[in-house]
This record gives structure tokens, C-alpha cells and sequence, in this order.
């Protein structure tokens, strides 16, 4: 580590502490040359995520814009704030170990849908009705049909959303 005072590329922890907010480790250390002390931070450097959106435009990954479009499925629904929490984490830990560094909004849709369709049936539909840009009431219709058919093969919890 290059020191801040005399650029002297020697030195030694002198005392390494978590920060408080558990992202980062404290180092504070000691020129071996000047022998002056200065702290640095090491932290994890993840690779960003970008995604690929439908017009082939690409942006930064959104974990606050998943949850808000999982949180306006869920309006008026009996789903806690702490399932959909989940849910959005764990697609965010699904994308983010995988070793792509480019995602489609397709994909990250897809996922979204079957978590929804395990969480909560209406919210699923109502994501799947913008998502899948409903055109009539006879796509609306074929995709309530699937989800009768996965609940009658047994796919489907037929547990209720607050028990979740």
C-alpha cells in the first residue's frame, strides 16, 4: 500500500477492524519508511450488473427498481414486505453468482413471475398482465388457465399469501 505521506510502497497492518456497517475492513497502517500511520478501506469490488433491455438499451441493475415493481404487483395483497424482500434478494444473489456480466430485462422478468406465482397467484398475474403486455382478454384468459393447470397438477402451494 502506497503511502499518502512520502508514496513509499511499504508498509504494515498495524490493527484491522469491520467497519460498522459490515461492508468494509478498517487497516490502519504504518509506513515503514516515514513511519507515519494512515487508514484504508478494503471492500469487496463487485462487477456491475448490467441488464439488457427489450430496445437493446443497457443500464446499472436495480435492486430498489425490482423490489418496487415486485411491491406494485403485491398492492392490496396479503404479502408481507418481508417475503418480497426475499424474493428480490434472491433473485439479485441468483443474478449476481452467475458469471455473466449482462442480464436481459426478459430473463430478470421470467424471474420475477415465478417467484410471484409461488408468493401470491394475483400478484403473478397482475406482474404477468404489463410484463407480457396483455393485449385482450382472451391472453389473460390462456395465462389464468395455465396457472389452474399448475395448481391442478400440484405446482401450486395452495397455501394462503399471509402464511408466507
Amino acid at each position: 500500500m502506497k503511502c499518502p505521506y512520502c508514496a513509499h510502497l511499504s508498509s504494515r497492518v498495524v490493527d484491522s477492524r469491520q467497519s460498522e456497517d459490515g461492508g468494509s475492513i478498517r487497516r490502519r497502517r504504518e509506513c515503514e519508511r516515514c513511519g507515519r500511520r494512515f487508514t484504508t478501506y478494503e471492500r469487496v469490488d463487485m462487477v456491475p450488473l448490467i441488464v439488457v433491455k427489450k430496445d437493446q438499451t443497457r443500464e446499472s441493475f436495480d435492486v430498489g427498481k425490482l423490489r418496487a415493481g415486485i411491491i406494485k404487483s403485491c398492492e392490496k395483497r396479503q404479502v408481507s414486505m418481508d417475503a418480497i424482500d426475499e424474493l428480490a434478494n434472491s433473485i439479485e444473489r441468483n443474478l449476481t453468482n452467475t458469471s455473466e456480466s449482462e442480464v436481459t430485462s426478459q430473463k430478470i422478468g421470467e424471474m420475477v413471475m415465478d417467484g410471484l406465482k409461488q408468493l401470491d397467484e394475483v400478484a403473478y398475474v397482475r406482474f404477468a398482465s404489463v410484463y407480457r403486455e396483455f393485449r385482450d382478454i382472451q391472453t389473460f384468459r390462456d395465462e389464468i388457465n395455465k396457472l389452474f393447470t399448475e395448481f391442478d397438477k400440484g405446482k401450486l402451494a395452495a397455501t394462503p399469501p399471509e402464511a408466507k
